[in-house]
């Protein structure tokens, strides 16, 4: 039986909340190197090969994610109190007081300004509160699904905003959840906008391969 493997992924806070919402269940990022407009082979079935593995007209490559069953631990940015940098044992790090900047500003009394927020690189795994099961992972263009409709839409799963805008209406974004300007009508434009605020809009035109990676939460 292949054990079951963990690893690590940063999520924006944002995304965090999203995750924790139950609205993000998928995340797209770039694979790494690659450039090739050869269509994709799923070497689960045309190959022996082990693994998330794709031979896209070159060399195989793995995901960096790994497989279906395999479990992430989320890091976001967070902060830690002094205790940590005190010397405590690991297995009482969970008296530990932490803050997640996705919960926004905690209330130190007039203290906010002793916050410092450790960016999510450097979240050490005992701190994660969110495990996510892997459930499937591929590869496809960024754009791929562009001029479905809305409902139908793989892009709702990315954690965007629907917003209902009254009689049966509904608009999107990718960071505000109440009505007003700046809404999209069609969810993959909101995508669109996430995508290019965390990877410039150069990597949105040169749409290119990515890792589809759709999971669920499971207890920590």
């Amino acid at each position: 039986m292949t054990a079951i493997k963990e690893r690590p992924i940063l999520f924006s806070a944002p995304m965090v909340r999203a995750i924790l919402d139950g609205r993000k269940t998928v995340t797209r990022r770039p694979v790494k190197g690659l450039k090739t407009d050869n269509p994709v082979v799923d070497a689960f079935d045309d190959s022996p090969l082990i693994g998330a593995c794709w031979d896209i007209g070159g060399p195989v490559i793995r995901s960096p994610y790994g497989l279906p069953g395999d479990r992430l631990y989320v890091r976001e940015t967070c902060f830690i109190n002094d205790y940590r940098e005190a010397g405590v044992p690991e297995e009482e790090r969970t008296g530990c007081e932490i803050h997640y900047r996705a919960d926004g500003i905690p209330d130190f009394e007039g203290e906010e300004e002793l916050i410092r927020w450790r960016p999510s690189i450097h979240m050490p795994r005992w701190a994660s509160r969110i495990l996510l099961e892997i459930t499937d992972v591929r590869v496809e263009r960024l754009q791929d699904g562009e001029g479905e409709t809305a409902f139908e839409s793989r892009y709702v799963a990315e954690g965007v905003n629907r917003i209902h805008q009254g009689d049966g209406e509904y608009a999107f974004h990718p960071f505000k959840s109440e009505p007003g300007p700046g809404s999209w009508t069609d969810p993959f434009d909101a995508w669109r906008e996430l995508w290019v605020s965390v990877n410039g809009a150069d990597s949105w035109n040169a749409n290119p391969w990515v890792w589809v990676v759709e999971f669920k939460q499971v207890t920590p």
